[in-house]
């Protein structure tokens, strides 16, 4: 991927600001292990993260996914666990050691960055169509059941929406935002303002097939910017599937790199 000065400045405040512990502020409890902070989540869900290796060697990068996969394995209620890697760092043979050691991965996401002020700007809706955020555990379950069903999950059994209830309540600044047409949710997704920092994140964005094209997800997302800037966040941020890219590159956001998750379950 080329790089400009641009990009190259968005990847350092992303490196500085967003990976530690601002990247989960939801964690149960988060073990260091040289490099790596090994983190626990509600529900049995382990989360391994970092800002860089340190330079480790394959031999040492091999040594870390053992010790990770060991610590993970110990505790009975964490019954998976994924590995979040970016293109950029340098991890030599990193892709091998985790799928070695039964991490499997996922489809790369690329990691997009820009201004939020680029995003805020006022995209019409289609007709009948109205924006708003939600917070009422109603109307969570019914957004959440849309993503599910678009993303071919059973709502009656993913659990998504009761982990999102969960964060509602540990995190009151989440932001839940919907798009409807005829009382139907059609399209959805989360603002994240990460604490500490000048970032937010673009979250969980689904629309159902037959609205897409009409430029509801971008409207949508301009109405999570403007409450982003309210809340004097500079950068907007997220990892975004080859979907949603192009919609975040014509709103002003970049693709500073990749990330691909490497899942294990018990």
């Amino acid at each position: 991927m080329t790089t400009t000065p641009d990009t190259e400045r968005l990847l350092a405040a992303y490196d500085a600001q967003l990976r530690t512990d601002a990247e989960t502020p939801s964690a149960v409890r988060v073990v260091r292990l040289g490099p790596l902070r090994l983190v626990t989540f509600p529900a049995g869900r382990g989360f391994v993260t970092y800002q860089d290796l340190g330079g480790a060697d394959a031999a040492t990068v091999r040594g870390f996914v053992a010790a990770a996969l060991a610590h993970y394995r110990a505790d009975a209620e964490v019954t998976r666990a994924e590995w979040k890697t970016r293109g950029h760092d340098h991890a030599p043979g990193l892709h091998d050691a985790l799928v070695d050691h039964g991490f499997v991965p996922e489809d790369p996401e690329s990691i997009m960055i820009g201004p939020a002020e680029a995003l805020a700007a006022e995209v019409p809706l289609p007709g009948g169509v109205t924006l708003r955020r939600v917070t009422d555990e109603a109307d969570v379950r019914a957004m959440s059941a849309m993503s599910d069903e678009v993303f071919g999950d059973d709502p009656a059994t993913s659990g998504h929406a009761d982990a999102i209830l969960r964060r509602q309540e540990r995190d009151p600044d989440m932001e839940l935002w919907v798009a409807e047409a005829d009382g139907l949710i059609v399209s959805a997704g989360r603002l994240e303002p990460v604490a500490g920092t000048e970032f937010a994140g673009l979250w969980g964005g689904s629309t159902r097939p037959e609205w897409r094209g009409r430029g509801i997800y971008r409207a949508l997302t301009a109405a999570r910017a403007r409450s982003a800037l309210a809340r004097g966040k500079v950068y907007l941020h997220s990892d975004s599937t080859e979907f949603s890219r192009p919609i975040l590159e014509r709103s002003g956001l970049v693709k500073v790199s990749t990330t691909t998750p490497y899942l294990w379950h018990r």
